[in-house]
């Protein structure tokens, strides 16, 4: 038997083809998560460089109304998403040049908005990480499949050797290949992207720790007055 790849693929089974689709359907949604998360991450990278100048100036300026208008044009940054929160907060309790706020309550919409934010970055990561651990085994399925079949082949033909099953082995073996080819991508952009949310989370903490800051030394200025 020749035995190239269309040869092996002409030749496989129900079961190895069934096993087959349903790695190329975790390919292609382990493909969109990591294209959804890439520009995700990128723009909320791009973005909260831009929104934290502008931010600063805001704030130096007691411009809190300002600077919530301002988070409002940078949707995709995970800082002003969070740093909004917290100026939400503040502004509800009264106007922009009130000092006389729950700052508890502050820290309260920040520490939400941080976790909603989180959560909203992990979109995706779960699935990658179910791929990359189970397409191995889904492979691996299909592999044992096939080469139940191959030995029960021989044994029906009653012949024997390595011969008789080798190309049934080798055919067999193209699902744990790609279980293979579908789980290694799958691992890598989860680490990549655990790492990168990771990162997000701990600017998202410090940008409301000095947020915090910013509005306790704002009302001990105005309260030394």
């Amino acid at each position: 038997m020749n035995l190239s790849m269309s040869e092996m693929f002409a030749h496989m089974g129900f079961v190895a083809w069934f096993v087959i689709i349903c790695l190329v359907v975790c390919s292609l949604y382990s493909l969109a998560v990591m294209i959804d998360r890439f520009t995700t991450f990128r723009a909320a990278r791009k973005q909260s460089l831009e929104f934290l100048p502008a931010l600063v100036k805001c704030l130096k300026d007691n411009q809190l109304e300002q600077a919530v208008e301002t988070s409002r044009k940078y949707k995709k940054s995970h800082i002003a998403k969070v740093v909004s929160a917290g100026l939400m907060e503040v502004l509800n309790q009264g106007d922009e040049k009130s000092t006389r706020y729950d700052v508890g309550a502050v820290q309260r919409s920040l520490e939400m908005s941080s976790a909603l934010t989180a959560a909203e970055m992990k979109k995706g990561l779960g699935g990658l990480a179910t791929i990359g651990s189970t397409a191995p085994f889904i492979g691996l399925f299909g592999t044992v499949f096939g080469i139940i079949n191959a030995f029960t082949g021989m044994a029906a033909t009653g012949s024997g050797g390595l011969a008789a099953v080798s190309a049934g082995i080798a055919e067999a073996l193209i699902t744990t290949a790609a279980g293979l080819a579908v789980a290694i991508p799958a691992v890598m952009s989860f680490n990549y992207f655990t790492g990168q949310q990771e990162r997000f989370q701990i600017e998202m903490t410090n940008s409301s720790a000095e947020l915090i800051d910013f509005f306790l030394k704002r009302r001990e200025a105005h309260g030394s007055r």
